[in-house]
């Protein structure tokens, strides 16, 4: 997805239902990149295509493990697929301020990361 695409979608008011107390969607199979940019907004966060290739990743790695990833395991698996400079932890707190294993699980409409504050 594109920035274009992403000023496109025309997100609604989050359903609080599909969420847990934490924000994380209850059902994966609830997610789309329109629901993606409207939990970006709860955290502040405009989707760029930076977003979007590490959000990719994300979902790829949960598919082949069924597990979201904490910081370790997902830069490792960054560093392989996309190259040490993605997977560095200054450029994922620029991309998601905070926690970003657990930011950009929660994006990528994943479950919590175990171990993630």
């Amino acid at each position: 997805m594109t920035d274009t695409d992403n000023r496109l979608l025309s997100p609604q008011l989050l359903d609080a239902r599909l969420l847990d107390k934490d924000g994380f969607l209850v059902n994966l199979d609830d997610w789309n990149p329109a629901m993606a940019a409207q939990l970006a907004q709860t955290e502040n966060i405009q989707l760029t295509d930076a977003h979007w290739e590490i959000l990719r990743l994300l979902r790829q790695f949960h598919a082949e493990f069924d597990l979201s990833p904490a910081m370790r395991p997902l830069t490792k698996y960054i560093k392989t697929h996309l190259g040490a400079e993605q997977a560095s932890s200054i450029y994922l707190l620029k991309l998601f301020p905070g926690s970003p294993a657990k930011i950009a699980a929660k994006i990528a409409g994943l479950p919590r990361p175990e171990n993630c504050l």
